[in-house]
């Protein structure tokens, strides 16, 4: 989690100028800091047009039809940033084809004690613990009751995923039940779901990732989803830690499942190669040493399925080159977070038109 500067008019004034400062202080502060500054910006007429006008690529070459749901195009911004669904409209400006909110939980809760927030700057990375901070789920939904995005749903405005998991105090036996609430609250509000299992900030959430309590709890939100008179596409977020043979059991559960797809991957908790002082901090990572990791999840995941299911890549993209790579190796749609955070939303801007030239 981190902000960034709304009027990045310029690549270079972002990366010399604007992100240095911001680099100074307290990663979470900067956060919350350039929430209200996004918030406050957008307020003033005509700022969004013009931001829009900035970032934002039109091209019929770019929408992607998937899971049902029709993508203007294929970048999102990834759970974590927009944790309770109070910017995602104002995000969106930037010229993201969708938006995930989350992690939410039924109930909310303050994450794990701060300082939790780390920028590794001398290997383009974070590091956090956050562990689910949130306001709860019921909390999130009042607010996108109120956004014409979600009430609307023309295909005019971006696309909306609700990631979900559990509160930390729930033990893994309960699980269920925490993610069948959250996803009832959101049902109506959301365009499509990502169960979280592969976060390494809650105690014990990974272990729900084994074969039987994963094949279990999906086979329950399935159950849900089907007393709705149209089914909401459920994906699965993985990490990057697992073994092939865990990834071969992933195969086995979507295809016994029948969920949607596959977002690969979540933070790692692997420390390989960094050079930065905050290294040993407990937490995920995320960044540019998870680029490789997370495209050979995807790879093997796309080959060993024979592509029998979308996978939405993530993890370690902040070049042209990165994203390409990622939808080469087999990812239907790409999320940013970290790269977005490092390199601004001009990254959005030349992805999206590399996408076009190719």
């Amino acid at each position: 989690m981190n902000g960034i500067f709304v009027m990045q008019f310029n690549f270079p004034m972002y990366k010399l100028i604007i992100r240095p400062i911001l680099f100074w202080f307290d990663p979470e502060d900067v956060h919350y800091f350039t929430f209200s500054l996004i918030r406050f910006l957008n307020k003033i007429p005509f700022v969004p047009a013009i931001i829009r006008k900035i970032y934002q690529v039109e091209d019929a070459s770019l929408e992607k039809e998937l899971f049902g749901l029709t993508f203007k195009n294929p970048i999102g911004l990834a759970a974590g940033f927009d944790k309770d669904a109070k910017l995602f409209d104002e995000l969106s400006n930037f010229g993201f084809g969708f938006i995930e909110i989350g992690t939410l939980t039924p109930k909310a809760q303050p994450g794990n004690p701060k300082k939790r927030l780390f920028r590794l700057k001398a290997d383009s990375a974070i590091i956090n613990r956050m562990g689910f901070n949130n306001g709860g789920v019921e909390d999130a939904v009042l607010r996108l009751k109120k956004n014409p995005s979600t009430t609307l749903r023309t295909g005019k405005h971006v696309l909306i995923g609700g990631n979900i998991g559990k509160n930390k105090v729930t033990p893994n036996e309960e699980a269920v039940s925490d993610y069948k609430i959250c996803f009832n609250a959101l049902f109506e509000y959301v365009d499509y779901f990502v169960v979280n299992v592969s976060s390494p900030n809650t105690p014990n959430l990974r272990a729900l990732q084994d074969k039987e309590p994963l094949t279990n709890l999906l086979k329950d939100l399935q159950i849900e989803n089907s007393k709705h008179p149209k089914k909401k596409p459920i994906l699965l977020k993985i990490a990057p830690d697992l073994t092939n043979e865990q990834l071969l059991d992933i195969i086995d559960i979507v295809a016994e499942t029948k969920i949607d797809g596959i977002i690969a991957t979540n933070t790692t908790i692997s420390r390989d190669g960094l050079i930065s002082e905050s290294k040993n901090e407990i937490g995920g990572l995320s960044g540019k040493p998870l680029t490789n990791r997370s495209t050979e999840v995807i790879r093997f995941l796309a080959e060993k399925s024979n592509k029998a299911f979308p996978i939405i890549g993530v993890g370690g993209i902040h070049t042209v080159k990165d994203a390409l790579e990622k939808l080469d190796a087999g990812a239907d749609l790409i999320q940013l977070y970290t790269g977005f955070i490092y390199e601004g939303p001009k990254l959005i801007k030349d992805i999206n038109k590399a996408l076009i030239k190719k």
